[in-house]
């Protein structure tokens, strides 16, 4: 089978490409893995390099699996040995490789986002540092913010006191971890980086191996990580960069998607291949996110298309309330599912999570399956992290965090007292706690007795039987099972102890799975999985996310919830004047449909415990008229948001009820004119919002609620209001 069989131009042209830089901008649902992987395929079967000069990165472990996979199926090579996976990952490989020129202990742990928030605390702790007044989650946002732009803490500028008095706590974090042998996530690429950086033999050396390095999903890239790139790349290797600067969602996150440009001029660019094809979605879904895009400033410019027909309009209902919102999206599940449409095929998209409670609530009264996609993960789970937390202990005694987490868990006497004496034994003597807890006698010293207990027992053992010896011998298991008996914890802890008994199943298959089957290297993978979303039980479930969740995901149907402004834009971008990542949030979210697409938002919304009156989505001025068909009367798809829009529309549905009423005859009513919610304009009383109405023709009466004059009823005949 010849390769590139089954390629479009555009993606043959890219595979084809000769050794040097690029950038594919590779739209939604364009094939850009299949596209990534037969260039790995290509440039090795056509000789150009070796499996192990090939570096590929990823966001996810997911994704490097399935590029491995996919690789494996095309050509007839081992694997194992590939550089494949996230920067965490490649960064992790390295370091286990170089651990004495990076100073790390051969066994360095991983600490995952709250084994660092636990360090960082007692950091915080030990200088007497207010959490009142320095939210830990705040002092580890700040750290793991200033090392994914590259900074150490004597690097960062501190133009207050409150920002030295977090550089102090980064400082000390810094060398407690050091002491500790552990690193962050942050950690392994900013150590990573430092090594190639400042050891030229080292740096020399990936640079001769990795003649060709290839990026998937390049728009996420933080500063740091663009930076080590250019490292390993040096002024030779080709970077083959795959994104799409449409789906840059992950600013939050340190994603910067001026990358893409950056790429472009240090490289030298001179190729640039656009992947337009999409083999998702209906024209009409396509035609809607091409112009709701086009409002963006400074793109790299793409239009997506497709082979397909142009499919059905996108259909679009305007609710009361969320409530009323929540009936409808229910109704039409119902109906889609006795057309045969599968609930997993079907997904509900919003901005924010605390939209989904009325959702949830009117899924579970209509006997409707669903699933919170992105709940919690599998090894961030109670009962998984005291296991694993035994685990990284016995491997490195030096792991104060794993040393807290389960002293005195399950229960063993060691009270809150017992610890502050020992952290404070450790702290005057510059040691680890588990130094301290060696001397300290009692039942610390029972704590430390099981732990070498533990330690001998699993001597020799493979690793699901090491998993299996501590799960028992630790306690844990009779912990759980004792729960078992108390009638409202039955049920949790049955779950709890499945659990543990699938980290047994996880170890089977890592053994079965890799080379290094070590215990480190399990710990390491626990650690990286740890951000990866696990797989669900297979049933026939409703999916529903936030947008962010749903990115690269695809669904038979979409319901696009809660369009309204300060919603969706989310105020805080409305504030900033800045809508060009809400807009491609929006991008991701209409290009995860394939063949339905639903727009839905509602008049007045419950957030936060209060009501919201709201105006619809200013994103829904930006979809073409003739792409959308509205399930209500189009009360605001006009974008001047005049009266006289809402009018023709009265004068159209008394029409559909009567023909044979005369159009013009037909009297608009004051909800024909005035929607609930609608901010309006009055010479007298001022700005408003629209909070009623009532009756109909010239005796109809409008209710405002004004910011300076309060409530009032006007009568329609005499409102004078304009829209605004």
């Amino acid at each position: 089978m010849n390769l590139l069989d089954g390629l479009n131009p555009e993606q043959r042209a890219a595979v084809e490409l000769p050794a040097q830089s690029a950038l594919i901008l590779a739209g939604a649902g364009s094939g850009k893995t299949r596209v990534l992987t037969t260039r790995i395929a290509y440039l090795i079967s056509t000789g150009q390099v070796s499996p192990h000069g090939i570096l590929a990165v990823t966001f996810t472990n997911k994704a490097a699996k399935e590029m491995v996979t996919r690789l494996s199926a095309m050509l007839p090579i081992n694997t194992r040995g590939m550089w494949i996976g996230t920067f965490h990952g490649l960064c992790n490989r390295m370091l286990r490789a170089h651990h004495r020129e990076a100073n790390l202990p051969q066994a360095f742990q991983i600490l995952d986002s709250s084994d660092q928030l636990s360090a960082i605390k007692r950091v915080m702790k030990a200088q007497n540092v207010d959490p009142e007044k320095f939210i830990p989650r705040d002092v580890q946002n700040f750290i793991s913010g200033s090392k994914e732009q590259g900074l150490r803490a004597h690097e960062v500028e501190a133009y207050d006191p409150f920002t030295r008095r977090k550089v102090e706590v980064f400082a000390e974090y810094d060398a407690q971890c050091q002491r500790e042998g552990v690193v962050d996530f942050s950690e392994l690429l900013l150590r990573c980086y430092e090594l190639l950086q400042r050891n030229q033999q080292l740096r020399e050396h990936y640079q001769d191996r990795f003649k060709h390095i290839l990026v998937d999903e390049f728009q996420d890239t933080n500063p740091l990580q663009y930076r080590w790139l250019k490292l390993l790349a040096g002024r030779n290797n080709a970077l083959f960069a795959v994104g799409d600067d449409d789906q840059s969602i992950y600013a939050f996150r340190g994603a910067n998607v001026g990358n893409m440009q950056e790429l472009l001029r240090d490289f030298h660019v001179e190729n640039v291949i656009k992947l337009e094809q999409n083999y998702r979605s209906h024209g009409n879904i396509l035609d809607a996110a091409n112009a709701l895009i086009s409002n963006n400033k400074g793109r790299l410019g793409k239009n997506l298309w497709t082979s397909e027909n142009g499919g059905e309009q996108l259909r679009v209902y305007e609710a009361e309330t969320d409530v009323d919102e929540a009936r409808f999206i229910v109704e039409e599940i119902q109906e889609l599912k006795r057309e045969g449409v599968k609930l997993t095929e079907m997904a509900l998209l919003y901005r924010s999570n605390a939209q989904s409670r009325v959702l949830e609530h009117a899924l579970v009264s209509a006997g409707l399956s669903y699933r919170v996609y992105g709940g919690l993960r599998f090894f961030e789970r109670q009962e998984i992290k005291h296991t694993l937390a035994y685990l990284r202990l016995m491997e490195n005694t030096d792991d104060d965090n794993a040393l807290l987490r389960i002293i005195n868990f399950p229960t063993r006497g060691i009270g809150a007292r017992s610890i502050e004496q020992l952290q404070e034994a450790a702290r005057i003597n510059n040691t680890t706690l588990w130094d301290a807890a060696a001397r300290a006698g009692g039942k610390v010293t029972a704590f430390v007795g099981l732990i070498e207990s533990l330690r001998s027992g699993i001597a020799g053992l493979p690793l699901p039987e090491i998993m299996e010896h501590v799960l028992h011998h630790s306690g844990l298991v009779a912990h759980y099972e004792s729960e078992k008996a108390v009638a409202s914890k039955r049920r949790e802890a049955e779950e709890r102890l499945e659990n543990m008994n699938e980290l047994i199943n996880s170890a089977t298959l890592f053994v079965h799975e890799n080379e290094d089957d070590s215990l480190t290297a399990f710990l390491t993978h626990a650690s990286l999985e740890s951000g990866e979303h696990q797989a669900g039980d297979g049933d026939d479930a409703l999916h529903l996310m936030t947008v962010h969740a749903a990115k690269g995901l695809e669904f038979h149907t979409v319901f696009i919830t809660g369009l309204e402004e300060s919603l969706f834009p989310h105020q805080n971008s409305i504030d900033n004047n800045d809508l060009d990542e809400e807009r491609r949030l929006m991008y991701v979210a209409i290009t995860r449909a394939r063949r339905r697409l639903y727009l839905t938002f509602a008049q007045r919304r419950m957030l936060h415990g209060q009501t919201h009156y709201s105006r619809v989505s200013s994103f829904m001025r930006e979809l073409p008229e003739a792409l959308l068909h509205w399930i209500t009367p189009r009360y605001s798809a006009s974008p001047s948001f005049q009266p006289s829009s809402y009018e023709a529309n009265s004068y159209a549905r008394a029409f559909a009820a009567n023909p044979k009423v005369p159009m013009e005859k037909a009297p608009p009513s004051p909800s024909a004119m005035w929607r609930i919610g609608q901010r309006v304009f009055h010479q007298k009383f001022g700005e408003g919002v629209v909070t009623g109405t009532e009756g109909s023709g010239n005796e109809g009466r409008v209710q405002v609620n004004f910011k300076r004059a309060g409530s009032k009823w006007l009568a329609l005949e005499y409102a004078k209001l304009e829209a605004i």
